[in-house]
């Protein structure tokens, strides 16, 4: 773990906040100095567009100027990696359709040289037909009529081009299995995302402006549950404080932070020095800025911009993700979670009924711990204490050993005899592999601290919580007896701002050393 860089977060007077993936840390800067956003970048329009009329021409030539490729090239989307997988989920139904026809009757599939040029056919036909332009779903019917001309005009190329090797036969069932796979993956999609927990996928956002417009963003947002958006509030200058007004633009810094703001979206129309202040506010904390810019009355259809309910919004920033470094890091929880559940059942199995007979109680002790962005989920492990040990914590509070909010102290008498065993060996977690199946936690990430202990945090700690939590981190592996609740913390931090895959790694191999040579849990 050497080349881990050294974690200057506890210099809160310098700003000074190294990271690689600035979204997982929201309110810590990249940069040493503040960047100003552009003036390019502003949200005010100051030049006075040409009328629409003008407008409408400057589009048709610019309509009359693109060719067939560029029509069929991919359309930009705002997650990349999500599209990728899209088109690859589709390539692989076809794949599997088309084979599985071929497979059962020559004389119902295509010629196997014909397969993998109809499934780049149909995708490039869903592209020119705006398929994969956004990254979630379009309506159910757009997306039938869609993928129904696409497989259509896929299998006549195909059926024109191969004529004499291709029968009617095989281009009609190709054509129905292809059409019936693609929209039946994508029903289980959509279905497999709605029974989904909504706050997973929830962005807080926080709403510049408390006027009408802000307002009627607001609405709009809460209105529409596609959109996966919680309005934390609005700041403004000028409106009294109160459950909606959260703060001033001059609070924005602390707002991002203790409410984990994701997005803010500039609604301050005739305001630019507000409006440019709190951009570099948001741009300095790493969220996504949007804002409403002040534009002439009118349709404007091919200018780029987006809507919210009636109001027209233009994004300003987007802070890129590492879409397919996280993408993987789910693989490796949701394999190593399953892979552990089925390797570790039969000891789990006599674990959990050496606690049956040690001391009445459950086997399993559940309690609320805080996870990502502050959210409450049930963290499970193997009761190593009494079952009235909650209780009993207040009393033992003042034998505390460790810094800060975080309580820990040596022979604690509310641990039983299978207790002090299990934890010495950190069995007690292993249930918490199912945690990590849920997707409420990580194999490695910090560790979840329980509620009581994060009311004690202080604003610059919360940043810890911008990550889900794990069953093993790098402070378990390096300095899991010190108990300075400083250090803890630094290492928490390091590990977020330097993490990759091949970190996790080796966190995971060095918590089987530790295993091997067990000290106090």
């Amino acid at each position: 773990m050497g080349e881990l860089t050294t974690n200057p977060l506890w210099d809160t007077e310098t700003k000074d906040y190294p990271s690689q993936y600035a979204r997982m840390i929201p309110g810590i800067s990249a940069m040493p100095h503040l960047r100003v956003v552009s003036p390019t970048l502003a949200p005010t329009v100051d030049a006075t567009p040409a009328p629409p009329v003008n407008a409408n021409k400057e589009a048709t030539r610019r309509r009359q100027g693109r060719t067939l490729f560029h029509q069929l090239l991919p359309q930009p989307t705002g997650d990349r990696f999500m599209l990728f997988q899209l088109v690859a989920a589709d390539l692989s139904v076809l794949g599997v359709v088309c084979c599985a026809a071929s497979l059962f009757s020559p004389a119902w599939g295509l010629p196997w040289a014909c397969l993998p040029i109809f499934a780049v056919l149909v995708t490039l036909f869903g592209f020119s037909e705006g398929l994969y332009s956004y990254a979630g779903d379009p309506p159910s019917a757009a997306v039938a009529a869609v993928l129904a001309r696409s497989t259509l005009f896929a299998i006549g190329l195909v059926f024109i081009a191969a004529w004499d090797e291709v029968r009617p036969l095989a281009a009609f069932t190709i054509f129905a299995s292809s059409l019936s796979g693609l929209v039946l993956w994508r029903w289980v999609r959509r279905f497999v995302r709605s029974r989904r927990p909504r706050e997973t996928e929830v962005r807080n956002i926080l709403i510049i402006g408390g006027g009408p417009t802000a307002r009627s963003i607001a609405q709009a947002l809460r209105k529409d549950p596609l959109h996966g958006a919680n309005v934390c509030g609005f700041v403004d200058d000028e409106l009294p404080l109160s459950p909606a007004v959260l703060g001033r633009i001059a609070d924005l810094d602390w707002l991002a932070r203790a409410e984990f703001i994701d997005e803010v979206i500039l609604a301050l129309p005739g305001q630019p020095a507000r409006t440019r202040e709190a951009a570099e506010v948001a741009f300095r904390n790493h969220l996504d800025i949007r804002a409403v810019p002040d534009l002439p009355p009118g349709p404007w259809p091919d200018s780029g911009i987006d809507q919210i309910g009636e109001v027209p919004v233009i994004t300003l920033h987007r802070e890129p993700l590492p879409s397919a470094a996280l993408f993987l890091k789910r693989l490796l929880d949701v394999t190593g979670g399953a892979f552990g559940l089925v390797l570790a059942s039969p000891l789990m199995a006599i674990m959990a009924l050496l606690i049956r007979l040690d001391s009445p109680g459950p086997v399993v002790y559940s309690a609320e711990r805080t996870g990502v962005k502050g959210r409450r989920f049930r963290c499970f492990k193997f009761r190593s204490m009494v079952t009235n040990a909650e209780h009993l914590k207040e009393e033992l509070r003042a034998r505390n050993q460790r810094q800060g909010p975080i309580f820990k102290i040596e022979d604690d008498p509310r641990v039983t005899r299978i207790g002090r065993i299990i934890r010495r060996y950190s069995l007690d977690e292993l249930p918490q592999l199912w945690n990590v199946l849920r997707g409420e936690m990580s194999l490695v990430g910090p560790r979840p601290h329980p509620i009581d202990e994060v009311n004690h945090y202080e604003l610059q700690h919360y940043r810890r919580l911008d990550v889900k939590p794990g069953i093993t981190g790098l402070w378990q592996i390096t300095a899991r007896d010190c108990p300075s609740f400083e250090l803890s913390m630094h290492l928490d931090l390091t590990y977020i701002e330097n993490w990759t895959l091949l970190l996790d790694l080796r966190i995971l191999a060095g918590t089987v050393r530790v295993l091997f040579t067990p000290e106090g849990a």
